[in-house]
């Protein structure tokens, strides 16, 4: 019989395939935690986006999506000139030259005082933050928030990408393992606080940082993935090790085979 749980006791690895919808549901998740949480009286949270567009070998742009403007041409209608000038409804405009562009969303939490000051920002790492342009534009972003007084938690769910979170630059790479979570305290910025597990684990709740007066706010990642997996039906999605990018190599891709076989979403080998 097949689980519709999650196999993994931690992060699993096969949502980096949709990482975009996990993405979108975690942010959303992260908001609605802390608000059940109960924040500290005057606090807020909530999710943040910016539109990213980029050209075929031009720069990626970013712009905040207020009003979202879909063209009807898009739909199959070809755009018309009718504001009672030369040209009518019944001229045709010049055909444009076609350029494919590529589009991603790029999400986060803010919490906020009720009046919009800034206090702590959460972002979960996507592809596009940990490589390229997109990784240089995300340092410089979190360079800002720092030298701003305001509290960063950055939490890295992907295997894939460079090594992206403040703390990485301190840590040697053989102390690194798959996923991380760091945390800047504005308050102590002469340290971070760091946790690093594995696939075999569970993924750690932590102390998310608000004002220096504040008690912390507990977050709990672990259930908000199980329930991410469990609704987006991911169980669904031929969940084989070969599938995965980056690949999985020796006990850690045994591993995850085990997992899937005892999950009854892959079939065992004989012997």
């Amino acid at each position: 019989m097949v689980s519709t749980h999650n196999p993994f006791p931690g992060m699993n690895p096969f949502l980096e395939r949709g990482w975009s919808d996990t993405h979108t549901t975690l942010i959303g998740y992260i908001r609605d935690a802390l608000a059940q949480g109960h924040l500290p009286e005057g606090l807020r949270a909530r999710a943040e986006e910016h539109l990213l567009v980029e050209d075929q070998d031009e720069e990626r742009h970013t712009a905040r999506a207020d009003v979202s403007v879909v063209e009807s041409w898009k739909r199959g209608v070809k755009p018309t000139w009718s504001d009672g000038g030369e040209m009518t409804s019944a001229d045709v405009l010049a055909e444009p030259k076609l350029v494919a562009r590529e589009t991603a969303v790029d999400r986060w939490v803010e919490i906020t005082t009720a009046n919009g000051r800034l206090v702590t920002v959460i972002e979960v790492l996507s592809p596009a933050n940990k490589s390229g342009s997109g990784r240089e534009r995300y340092l410089k972003k979190r360079e800002t928030y720092e030298e701003a007084g305001v509290n960063v938690v950055e939490i890295d769910l992907l295997r894939g990408g460079a090594r992206t979170v403040a703390a990485m630059a301190e840590m040697p790479r053989e102390a690194v393992t798959l996923y991380t979570i760091c945390v800047f305290r504005a308050a102590k910025s002469e340290r971070f606080e760091v946790y690093h597990w594995g696939l075999r684990d569970r993924i750690p709740a932590f102390a998310v940082p608000l004002r220096p007066d504040d008690p912390d706010a507990p977050l709990d990642l672990q259930p908000l993935i199980d329930r991410a997996y469990e609704l987006g039906y991911y169980w669904q999605d031929n969940p084989s090790p070969a599938r995965l990018v980056p690949p999985l190599v020796g006990e850690e891709a045994d591993y995850v085979t085990e997992r899937l076989v005892a999950a009854g979403l892959i079939e065992g080998t004989a012997g």
